[in-house]
């Protein structure tokens, strides 16, 4: 006769008990952060309504006569981007380095007027993208969010094995019973909304990861590359596209990140290297110009152009589309106005095309309302869960004690488990590091309890 069965499932709730700790205050900032972002274009408009939105005329001023305004207003700043109107009744935009500061200065397209100034770094939107992305803390920062991220994908597996029904009804597996009181309610909506939403944050986690300054480099190392024969007859730089996204500004296209910046040719055949990277810009194309490669090319609008900063430095005409099969990325000679580079989607590999895709739906920007309430519902369901989550531990927590679920001595090891737990620790470094300093620390804890006991 065989012995009973032993479960794996104290084990389980052991780990997902630790990741949702640790998890759970990162999950609640990046979704109410995200929800921020997500209403973006909602948002803007109607708090910045002097700055943004202007009546519409029949005649524009060119590129050149609103740079010409701004840098009158600015005579010590340096203009480092031009964004066009996005539409007839929007503001075209110039971002200006004055004194230390980065300003968003929005201007009339029709009347040149100035209409004001704006941190870039210090307005709802910036700082919520910066807090999404790195905690506005830097690097530090960066690491933070993906180990929060690479864990939250080991929570979600857990908690999928913890939720299983196993023989249960469907209430408080597929719906919460809401005649329950206490914790029993909080465990319900826990588990259901967990359910429920886990295939959605698994694509919210993995598209998210792609961004990170660690693993989300190493994977666009690995997947995000284009024919070396795309840049065979282009001057190159040893800098890539990526220097120009920033943690509060998006420029390029995470496909384009990996790619090298090209040099403005005619400098790059004289001088010396370091001669053209300490010479300032100065170039012999017009910045009207670089708007009608722009407009010739049929770039969607919504596009920025990055102006050059040194001698062998290129226009870079960016657009980040709602809609990836719309991005483009071209730069351009600052001195012969030649299209070095011109990268559309039907470049990007399929990787790079299904990150892509992930990464616009992960901002809800996709499908255009649809898309932002898809994701509106799940950042709920994710402050619902990590809300529910960490009631649930201050409700069985004993006094004085952090509430770990007690670990069985006869438990076996569970070989699927492992599996999947190496895989996601080979996977996700910060993750599989973080496995075994905790397993190190849980041991450690185990093993004096034990001594204590005897």
């Amino acid at each position: 006769m065989s012995g009973p069965r032993i479960s794996f499932y104290n084990l389980a709730w052991r780990w997902h008990f630790y990741a949702g700790l640790f998890v759970a205050p990162f999950m609640i900032l990046l979704a109410i952060t995200g929800i921020i972002y997500l209403f973006k274009p909602q948002l803007d408009p109607l708090m910045y309504r002097e700055l943004m939105v202007v009546e519409a005329s029949d005649h524009r001023q060119t590129a050149d006569a609103l740079l010409a305004e701004v840098q009158r207003a600015y005579p010590q700043g340096h203009v480092g981007q031009y964004l066009p109107a996005l539409n007839a009744e929007r503001s075209a935009q110039f971002v200006v380095h004055d004194g230390g500061r980065e300003l968003n200065v929005f201007i009339d397209p029709y009347s040149a007027k100035l209409l004001g100034e704006q941190d870039a770094k210090d307005n709802l939107q910036a700082v919520a993208r910066a807090l999404h992305g790195e905690l506005m803390v830097g690097t530090v920062g960066d690491r933070l969010i993906e180990l929060a991220a690479g864990w939250g994908i080991v929570l979600v597996v857990s908690g999928l094995y913890l939720w299983w029904p196993r023989g249960r009804n469907s209430a408080g597996v597929l719906w919460p019973r809401l005649s329950a009181r206490g914790r029993l309610l909080w465990r319900d909506l826990h588990a259901v909304s967990g359910f429920w939403g886990s295939a959605l944050l698994l694509l919210m986690l993995l598209s998210g990861m792609t961004w990170t300054g660690l693993w989300g480099k190493q994977y666009a190392d690995l997947w995000n590359r284009f024919p070396a024969a795309m840049w065979n007859d282009v001057p190159k730089s040893d800098q890539e596209a990526r220097v120009l996204n920033q943690a509060h500004r998006q420029t390029v296209p995470w496909a384009m990140e990996n790619t090298p910046m090209p040099q403005s040719g005619a400098h790059a055949e004289h001088a010396g290297h370091h001669m053209m990277s300490s010479a300032p810009a100065a170039p012999q194309v017009s910045l009207q110009q670089v708007e009608d490669i722009a407009t010739s090319r049929l770039v969607e609008p919504g596009y920025s152009i990055t102006l050059p900063t040194t001698a062998e430095g290129v226009f870079t005409v960016a657009v980040f589309a709602d809609d990836p099969r719309n991005d483009a990325t071209l730069h351009v000679d600052q001195y012969t106005g030649k299209v070095l580079a011109d990268v559309r989607w039907q470049d990007y590999s399929p990787v790079a095309r299904a990150t892509e895709l992930g990464v616009m739906l992960h901002e809800g920007k996709m499908f255009g309302a649809f898309n932002q309430i898809v994701i509106l519902l799940v950042c709920l369901m994710i402050l619902l869960g990590s809300v529910s989550g960490l009631v649930m531990w201050w409700k069985r927590r004993p006094a004085g004690g952090l509430g770990v679920p007690p670990l069985r001595h006869d438990l076996p090891r569970w070989k699927t488990a492992t599996a999947v737990m190496l895989v996601l620790g080979v996977a996700f470094p910060l993750v599989g590091v973080s496995m075994l300093v905790m397993w190190g620390v849980d041991s450690l804890v185990l093993r004096r309890r034990v001594l204590a006991r005897a």
